[in-house]
């Protein structure tokens, strides 16, 4: 379940019309900062932002499942009635502690955005760096 503080922030975000992927985001940020304390591990960064990812479509955020799997996972439409079971919950926690910690480190999560960057084309990333640029906030000189 994810903190009060988080659901806040982000309910802020959606309330300012800000997008889906920002307000996924402040879930995604729980989850690392989650990593970072010890609260549990994560095999890869990538795994860290995709529990966050899953947190936040469990609290209502309007985000796309990505890949093959999921689609198929949305189109069966299956809905859990039940909690798993205490001993599975914790079996899964218990899994997630033994993982290493450093896959939320300052560099790992910079290995893994540059990566992720370089996988979109330039024209795409060009306009990524447009639009951050209007929609930045002006500070008062």
């Amino acid at each position: 379940m994810p903190e009060q503080q988080t659901l806040e922030r982000a309910r802020e975000d959606a309330a300012e019309g800000k997008s889906p992927s920002t307000q996924a985001g402040e879930f995604v940020r729980e989850e690392i900062h989650h990593v970072r304390e010890g609260k549990h591990g994560a095999r890869n960064t990538k795994q860290a932002i995709a529990i966050g990812l899953s947190k936040a479509r469990r609290a209502g955020v309007k985000i796309p499942a990505k890949g093959k799997s999921a689609r198929k996972k949305a189109s069966s439409t299956r809905r859990r009635s039940s909690r798993p079971s205490a001993k599975r919950a914790r079996a899964v926690r218990r899994a997630l502690k033994r993982e290493p910690h450093r896959t939320a480190s300052r560099k790992a999560l910079s290995r893994f955005a540059r990566s992720a960057a370089r996988r979109r084309s330039a024209s795409s990333r060009k306009a990524s760096a447009r639009k951050a640029a209007r929609t930045r906030k002006r500070t008062a000189r």
